[in-house]
């Protein structure tokens, strides 16, 4: 049940912010609300504020804002409506709900720097045969501090120090071994691997594994800004570069994308892993959500801001009749994209469960 009310509190939380930019912007532009909504199905809560009624549904799986005259048959040419609003204040109302998610994301990446995130140390936990580490003579228990005059403070900085190198022959550490202090050159050894996206790529390595210990790293208020802005930035550029990916055929859409029940199931597993674990998982379903819902298909808020570019082009908007079809195609895509990420959540989380039940 707990993690039932975590994932329905994440999941509201990313619409409320998405819907909430959409609300801020259009009365910033004097574009009259209707209605706010969170959730479907039966009214749990109602209320009427000056021209705005709020709402809350008990299906918690979206949430939508309802302008005045944002609909072609119902607009009266009023000025507080959607459509008396120029192409340029209806676009802000359109991306203020993504860039909301998006900042969110930034802002949650940027207080885990701060507050401090759980990471491995740079302390040695097994060496593995044939390799650079060993033969030079390395052991566990060993603590690596810095590479080629670089300290590194936890096993990611490590990491993504060592692989670097992969044009190197090897790597002069400075190691700590029983409060000690001394340097090791290890000879590196170049490898074939697969990265996130299955492309086959070149990298340094030199054996080793870390050892099972935790540590907490923090950063100052200023440097969590810029951690947090590149990682928001880093992981923009990866999904993206993932979309790209799976567009081409290079990256299975079944392995790569996640629907509610999966984001459930990972969620559940987050939870148990504490806060700063979960807030680490809300940043970047936010940001994921935000990058999603830009992308020009129908329906999403990329959709009518492709809708919008094309009306500044052509001087005017398409007939009613043009734009019932592109939603009813969008809508189309995205039911049948939601069925196939369902059931892929069900085959990938849920398959070993359900196959063990009919045994």
């Amino acid at each position: 049940m707990i993690n039932i009310l975590i994932f329905i509190f994440i999941l509201s939380l990313m619409i409320i912010v998405h819907e909430l930019g959409h609300y801020l912007a259009a009365r910033r532009v004097g574009v009259r609300v209707e209605k706010f909504s969170l959730g479907f199905g039966p009214l749990l809560f109602n209320r009427k504020k000056n021209d705005t009624q709020y709402c809350i549904s008990a299906i918690p799986l979206g949430g939508f804002v309802k302008l005045a005259g944002d609909n072609p048959q119902e607009y009266k040419g009023q000025p507080d409506e959607y459509f008396s609003k120029p192409v340029g204040k209806r676009f802000q109302i359109i991306f203020f709900g993504p860039l909301l998610n998006y900042l969110l994301g930034f802002i949650f990446f940027w207080f885990i720097f701060f507050a401090g995130y759980p990471t491995l140390t740079t302390e040695i936990g097994t060496l593995l045969e044939g390799y650079g580490a060993k033969q030079a003579g390395l052991a566990t228990g060993d603590k690596i501090i810095s590479i080629d005059g670089k300290n590194v403070r936890n096993w990611e900085e490590l990491q993504a120090q060592i692989q670097s190198k992969k044009g190197a022959a090897g790597v002069s550490l400075v190691v700590v071994r029983q409060e000690k202090e001394f340097n090791i050159d290890v000879p590196l050894k170049a490898k074939e691997v697969e990265n996130v996206f299955g492309k086959k790529i070149n990298m340094g390595l030199i054996g080793i594994t870390p050892a099972d210990k935790i540590i907490k790293v923090r950063h100052g208020f200023f440097a969590s800004f810029f951690l947090g802005a590149k990682k928001t930035l880093d992981l923009t550029v990866m999904t993206y570069q993932g979309l790209w990916y799976m567009a081409t055929g290079k990256l299975s859409m079944r392995e790569s994308v996640t629907g509610p029940l999966g984001i459930f199931y990972i969620t559940s597993k987050a939870a148990g892993a504490g806060i700063i674990v979960l807030m680490h998982l809300v940043a970047i379903l936010s940001v994921s959500l935000a990058i999603f819902n830009l992308l020009p298909l129908p329906v999403l808020d990329g959709g009518h801001i492709l809708l919008l570019g094309l009306e500044k082009v052509r001087g005017k908007g398409l007939s009613i009749k043009s734009e019932q079809v592109f939603t009813q195609i969008g809508t189309t895509l995205i039911i049948s994209l939601a069925i196939l990420v369902t059931y892929n959540d069900i085959v990938r989380f849920f398959g070993d469960k359900i196959s063990n039940f009919f045994k």
